[in-house]
């Protein structure tokens, strides 16, 4: 079994211990949205001709690969400092880039296990749309950026209390802020050229895209590999940091 592989087992076991108690939780958050936001505001009001609960649900996905796979980096963190796991690791047979790997797979489950949910509880609030390929091809490569920059930032922290800011300080403004809720193009130039530097807002962008059958914008694919080719080698960078 590659180094990798033996990695990623050893999350999906953990996770498949944790199953139901992690789906439940994974569910409430996109509940709550489409009860909200998708039944107060769905029947009236439209977004690029689509009513909102259509507009909404692509968004979740999007802003669920970021949130699922940068929560990887708590478990990380929590086996980190408190159960010397990765002190085991670094005296396995394990190189950095197999770490990352591994890690970021079991991230990318995470994700795809959120999108589904999304997708199911949007088909039971009446919302069906087109998961083609590009949608699903911007939640990998979305998932897997946030999956590598949550193992950078869990190998980076000093205590898992600073784990907790850089999600309040990062990725929950990102998560509201990257064209989850609202069309980005309805704000001002300078906050648009600000939130199209933001990974979300391209994946979000690029899986609306696909859902509502229009032709995909071949930069949102652009910047997401640069996302991931940058947080990959920020992970790998991290990882070997904290090794020495």
């Amino acid at each position: 079994m590659s180094a990798f592989m033996a990695v990623y087992l050893r999350e999906i076991l953990i996770l498949k211990r944790r199953l139901k108690r992690h789906l439940a939780g994974q569910a409430i958050s996109p509940l709550l949205y489409l009860l909200t936001f998708g039944c107060a505001l769905g029947g009236s009001l439209t977004m690029d001709g689509r009513s909102y609960s259509e507009f909404l649900i692509p968004g979740l996905a999007a802003m669920a690969s970021v949130i699922q796979g940068f929560s990887l980096a708590g478990d990380i963190n929590v086996a980190r400092f408190y159960y010397q796991v990765f002190d085991e690791i670094q005296a396995a047979p394990v190189n950095s880039l197999a770490y990352v790997l591994g890690e970021s797979l079991a991230g990318l489950t995470r994700v795809f296990l959120a999108v589904f949910l999304v997708i199911i509880l949007g088909w039971l609030f009446g919302v069906k749309l087109y998961y083609g390929p590009f949608f699903w091809l911007a939640l990998v490569l979305n998932g897997l950026a946030f999956s590598a920059l949550g193992v950078a930032m869990a190998m980076l922290v000093k205590s898992h209390a600073d784990q907790s800011l850089l999600t309040n300080f990062i990725i929950t403004p990102m998560s509201f802020l990257g064209g989850t809720f609202f069309p980005i193009e309805s704000l001002p130039a300078w906050a648009q050229n600000l939130l199209w530097l933001l990974p979300l807002s391209h994946a979000a962008k690029a899986t609306r895209a696909e859902a509502f059958g229009l032709p995909p914008d071949i930069n949102n694919f652009l910047v997401l590999a640069l996302s991931l080719a940058l947080f990959l080698s920020l992970a790998m960078w991290a990882v070997g940091k904290a090794k020495a």
